[in-house]
């Protein structure tokens, strides 16, 4: 979905002078710019296309980097090397194999024919080893982006942050601590369960069968080819899941603890980014895509940072509300051209950002003010 399919709509703004209500407050209430929509549009149609040169090479490469050193990391331990080793293996593992398991954003907006086996080889390289097979983003994420749900209660991917006391962002962020469990207790137990207990299958489905952040979601039951499709990853990765813990009963439990733990870091280290993708300041009215746009967050160069905890593009997540089918290596090159066109005091420029700290103290302050 590019810029302008945006502009065949009358937006949010619009609507409510039209009606004669007033504008929501704060960013809800932002009028589209629809010079930066279609300059969006028609300065990037030349590089919208996904290239396989690209994406297969840094996809398997990331994925062969961290299960290396993770298969390191492991023999170290074993062998009772260095603890600083098997600690600096272990970091390297998550950072590759977050990389790695970050194609599943790219998954949910590539389209389907074009890049022939890529779902199939990255669920069977990364998603169902890591038991986050694709379905559990396909379909969901998709719902972030739509212009009358984003910042609602309906956005699977939004909460006001911003707004809620001081106290929830430990929380939020130390919970992608379990996140492994919470996948192992899902794929082995649960899930095999939910065969021979139809309301525990719902439940399993509607509440923990997405990688949502929004507690209010509920996801709806697969229908059709995309069902045919879950049923099979399913099937992976709940006999992944068994292997692995039947592995670790009869040969030892310290590769698998060495694994959750390079798994957690990684998950840890995307909660992070989570808190700063967005500004987290929409209180459920729904938004105009500019006001999706000014809600979140560039984080350009020439900062070097930003393309290792912000990875596949995602550094790029306003400009991606912008354009949320453009290929992640086209981003760099379509931020340059926006910001040449459009100058560095448009509204293009309210959304870029100089790193991950400031982010997240201005988040720490907002929550701050929002204690009264």
């Amino acid at each position: 979905m590019l810029a302008t399919d945006h502009l065949d709509h009358t937006d949010v703004h619009d609507a409510h002078e039209a009606a004669g209500r007033p504008r929501p407050p704060g960013l809800a209430g932002t009028p589209e710019d629809k010079a930066m929509l279609r300059a969006a549009a028609d300065l990037t149609r030349d590089i919208t296309r996904a290239r396989p040169e690209i994406y297969w090479p840094d996809m398997l490469v990331s994925a062969v980097l961290g299960y290396g050193a993770l298969a390191l990391a492991i023999r170290t331990a074993i062998s009772g090397g260095s603890g600083l080793v098997v600690l600096a293996l272990g970091v390297f593992a998550a950072l590759a194999l977050y990389r790695a398991l970050l194609f599943i954003h790219e998954l949910t907006h590539i389209h389907r024919d074009a890049l022939p086996g890529f779902r199939f080889v990255w669920n069977l390289l990364v998603g169902i080893p890591v038991l986050m097979p694709s379905f559990m983003y396909e379909g969901v994420h998709s719902l972030h982006h739509s212009r009358i749900r984003y910042g609602t209660v309906e956005d699977p991917e939004y909460l006001p942050l911003a707004l809620m006391k001081p106290w929830s962002l430990p929380v939020f962020t130390l919970t992608a601590l379990l996140l492994p469990v919470g996948l192992l207790l899902r794929s082995a137990v649960l899930v095999p369960l939910g065969v021979i207990v139809p309301p525990l299958r719902t439940l399993v489905w509607e509440r923990a069968s997405s990688l949502s952040i929004n507690p209010s979601f509920r996801r709806r039951k697969p229908e059709g080819a995309f069902a045919r499709m879950v049923f099979w990853q399913e099937l992976g990765a709940t006999l992944w899941a068994w292997t692995v813990l039947g592995w670790s009963a009869t040969h030892g439990w310290l590769p698998l603890e060495i694994a959750i733990g390079v798994i957690a870091l990684a998950a840890l280290l995307n909660q992070v980014r989570t808190l700063v993708a967005h500004l987290w300041e929409n209180e459920g009215d729904q938004m105009t895509v500019t006001g999706q746009y000014l809600d979140s967050v560039n984080v350009p160069p020439p900062g070097v940072w930003g393309g290792i905890w912000a990875p596949v593009g995602l550094r790029y997540h306003a400009l991606h509300h912008l354009l949320p089918s453009m290929p992640y290596h086209s981003l760099g090159e379509c931020h340059r051209r926006l910001r040449a066109h459009l100058g560095m005091g448009s509204t293009y420029e309210k959304a870029n950002y100089p790193g991950l700290f400031p982010l997240l103290a201005r988040l720490v302050r907002s929550t701050m003010g929002a204690r009264a």
